[in-house]
């Protein structure tokens, strides 16, 4: 048996994190649901982008925004992770302000 990954090591091989943030939905399912996909869709358990549609929406990135106040992301092309812990549950099918200002932020904040 292999010894676990130390520090910075991988827990996940590079095929089976592409195979699980690859969209599976069909242009069928994704019929009329733009309002909660946008121009993404869905791999295993996990939203993937599909297109760059905001300073923080780009191709790759994947994770989740949840009714209940939580969303966090990975963007391996920024070799970035985020999240936000919230208390307050979602009142629409729109991110809230405090998300868009969250990623926002943190995207800005990235200096090559």
């Amino acid at each position: 048996m292999p010894a676990p990954p130390g520090p910075g090591g991988r827990l996940l091989s590079r095929p089976s994190v592409e195979l699980m943030t690859t969209d599976r939905l069909t242009p069928e399912q994704k019929a009329g649901n733009g309002l909660f996909l946008g121009s993404g869709g869905w791999g295993f358990g996990l939203a993937v982008d599909g297109r760059r549609e905001d300073l923080f929406v780009r191709p790759g990135r994947f994770g989740w925004t949840g009714g209940r106040g939580t969303s966090a992301y990975a963007d391996p092309g920024e070799d970035m992770i985020g999240a936000v812990f919230t208390q307050r549950a979602m009142t629409s099918p729109q991110p809230p302000h405090h998300f868009q200002d969250f990623w926002t932020t943190a995207y800005a904040a990235i200096d090559d």
